[in-house]
């Protein structure tokens, strides 16, 4: 008979030491203050690179002036959930308007992304079906898939051809599949590449596949007016079936949610888990969320600035001679190599007041470690060419240049 094991939580430290020893644990700096251009970073004033607030809408003076007065007419609580007590006439608002800005049939909010995609792909293919996934998509789709019944296929990142061979592969399965969903990122996180949605859902289409795009960084970036990935393509929701998204990164607050058709939605809220049992977002969040989109409407000037500072940065970068991959967002990878090397580069560039993160393995493939800046509407010229000649500095020090 097995030793009975005294201490059965012991794992939990040995495989923290484990990640330290690797040097591949998170050590979590504090912002002290606002998510702004200029912050406050564990005592030190520094120039933020790092931050997804890419309209600098989390301190806009119309969404804390709106978050304040829900609070006062509604409190700072919903109470419940949605099904129950929890369904407010803010929780309603925000998705008439948030469909009527998406130019989709109706609207779902959840309580965030990650809730989104891990509540409601499960839902919507089971054992009989196939999932075809981007190989680079992110964690939460691969989070929700993993949790779904449903055979899973992989196509190369943004290879359309390839998407292809595997939906030709998909046809001759016996017994044929019930469903076939076609999963992908809309803006790919590490690399600030976009998804090839146009042709994903031509193929898709030929194979009569369901289209699910998860369009977080594309969100108030993307599309006309900041209106997303779908938008951008010049597509509908009735050829893309599932738009995905959230209001934590360029909107300024918090949640996800879906757009597409009435018949989307209606099966969303009664068969998705992770919505009918979380409680609903406060008061102050569903009203920042509506004054997020007022602004968008109403101040086209923040989407323009973000890619005129978008294209400025990244042609400095490439200018000094830094290796910038794919991007072709806002999002945008400075490729240093080696774990340890952008590690050090982060650390000086911290020093020198520049607030922008390492990327290494295993969340990017060995030998593509990267810091990965993120730009913002409210920088300035003197804070890009500020960070620019930071960059330029560490990059001679550690030979990167």
């Amino acid at each position: 008979m097995p030793a009975i094991n005294r201490n059965p939580t012991s794992f939990l430290g040995e495989e923290y030491k484990a990640l330290v020893d690797q040097e591949l644990d998170w050590r979590l700096r504090i912002l002290q203050g606002p998510s702004s251009t200029r912050c406050i970073v564990d005592g030190k004033k520094v120039l933020m690179l790092c931050s997804n607030n890419y309209l600098s809408l989390s301190t806009h003076p119309k969404l804390i002036d709106a978050a304040i007065r829900s609070i006062k007419t509604h409190g700072v609580g919903s109470g419940s959930v949605r099904p129950i007590a929890g369904n407010m006439d803010l929780h309603i608002e925000l998705e008439r308007r948030l469909a009527k800005f998406k130019h989709a049939e109706s609207s779902l909010v959840y309580t965030s992304g990650f809730t989104a995609n891990s509540g409601l792909i499960p839902q919507l293919v089971g054992k009989e079906d196939l999932i075809v996934s981007d190989e680079l998509n992110h964690g939460s789709i691969i989070d929700g898939v993993r949790l779904s019944t449903a055979e899973r296929a992989i196509y190369k990142h943004r290879d359309v051809t390839d998407l292809g061979r595997v939906l030709n592969e998909a046809e001759k399965h016996a017994p044929a599949y019930r469903r076939i969903l076609v999963i992908t990122d809309g803006v790919f996180s590490m690399d600030g590449d976009i998804a090839p949605l146009d042709g994903i859902v031509k193929e898709a289409e030929r194979h009569g596949a369901m289209v699910y795009v998860d369009d977080a960084h594309g969100e108030a970036v993307l599309g006309e007016g900041g209106r997303g990935i779908v938008s951008h393509f010049h597509l509908d929701h009735k050829r893309v079936h599932v738009e995905m998204g959230t209001f934590s990164k360029a909107f300024g607050v918090i949640g996800g949610h879906i757009s597409g058709s009435k018949d989307l939605v209606n099966f969303a809220y009664n068969k998705s888990r992770t919505w009918l049992l979380t409680a609903s977002h406060p008061p102050p969040v569903a009203a920042a969320c509506i004054a997020a989109i007022d602004v968008l409407e109403n101040e086209p000037q923040h989407v323009k600035t973000l890619w005129d500072n978008t294209n400025y940065f990244k042609k400095g970068l490439v200018g000094l001679g830094f290796n910038t991959g794919n991007s072709q967002t806002p999002i945008t990878p400075v490729i240093i190599g080696e774990n340890a090397t952008a590690k050090k580069f982060s650390q000086r560039l911290y020093e020198l007041g520049v607030f922008a993160l390492p990327i290494i393995f295993p969340m990017v493939p060995k030998g593509t470690a990267r810091i990965r800046t993120i730009m913002n509407s409210a920088l300035t010229k003197n804070d890009l060419n500020d960070a620019l000649a930071a960059f330029e500095k560490v990059g001679k020090e550690l030979s990167v240049l």
